[in-house]
């Protein structure tokens, strides 16, 4: 073997050494993904959402209450009572609603906007308060849920280094403010760094994500997949803030939003500046019938 041939040979098995180990690293974190989807406390746990109306929520398994319960807990469990952004819940004697391990009978629910929301617990349910754009709302969890019982596992595009975008981040001089809408009409105000922009699939390209987790950006978005393979309201990509200008965007990590599995959610549609003019054949498939 001439040195030229011995050479070729030991950089193409260098190649396929480190594009195995891409595709093993990018099978991780898919399995990692839907393994936090199943979790007791995942997306397909939930199972309501309940908006809250000024003064007493009543909740149970009656269905009388204004918040309905699976059947299984108590009749009549307490009420929120909401005032001008403010819930309280106040436990029925009979309830055994528990914090963090502890019964309690009264306590103020901090809502997810403030940070970690306050939890409480019936059972093998959670409950807590979110807000969206204006509006307050008890989201329910369920560990027994249909959806967590019946879950058969994700689709994926098969891994693709092609996919694996390097790309160049802009910084704003300060951060920019974008309304993001949700599906339900709700709008949320959320600080935007900078844009991206990057060649994909042959075309120029451009994104604005959002920081909604400290240290990531978050980007929603539609390409000609959706709807023909994807999503039809478009993906998600989290992407580790650059300490410069240089940024990976690996779509093979895009995921559907957890609306392609739950109805009781409220994911945010892609901007109009996040359509992107190129199918993107990488990431999560979306199976209508799952």
């Amino acid at each position: 073997m001439s040195t030229a041939t011995a050479k070729w040979f030991v950089c193409a098995l260098l190649a396929a050494a480190q594009a195995t180990g891409y595709r093993v690293a990018i099978e991780g974190w898919r399995q990692q993904h839907e393994a936090e989807l199943k979790a007791e406390d995942g997306w397909l746990a939930v199972a309501g959402l309940f908006w809250l109306k000024e003064g007493p929520n009543s909740f149970g398994a009656a269905p009388s209450n204004d918040i309905v319960l699976p059947a299984g807990a108590a009749a009549r469990a307490g009420v929120f009572r909401f005032q001008q952004g403010q819930t309280v819940l106040e436990t029925d004697p009979n309830a055994t609603v528990t914090l963090k391990g502890k019964r309690v009978t009264r306590v103020e629910m901090r809502p997810d906007s403030a940070g970690s929301p306050t939890m409480v617990a019936l059972g093998d349910l959670t409950l807590h308060v979110i807000r969206r754009g204006t509006r307050f709302g008890i989201r329910l969890k369920d560990k027994n849920s249909k959806p967590r019982r019946e879950f058969r596992g994700l689709s994926w595009f098969p891994v693709s280094p092609s996919y694996r975008a390097t790309g160049r981040f802009h910084r704003y001089p300060a951060p920019k403010t974008l309304r993001i809408v949700s599906i339900l009409g709700d709008v949320e105000e959320l600080p935007s760094p900078g844009y991206v922009v990057f060649r994909v699939g042959g075309r120029h390209c451009r994104l604005e994500p959002v920081v909604s987790t400290p240290g990531e950006l978050f980007f929603v978005l539609k390409d000609g997949t959706s709807g023909r393979g994807t999503y039809p309201g478009g993906r998600f990509l989290d992407v580790e803030i650059p300490k410069g200008e240089q940024i990976v965007l690996d779509f093979n990590k895009a995921y559907n939003p957890p609306c392609a599995l739950n109805p009781y959610t409220t994911c945010p549609v892609p901007p109009r500046q996040n359509h992107l003019p190129v199918s993107i054949e990488a990431g999560e498939i979306f199976q209508a019938s799952r």
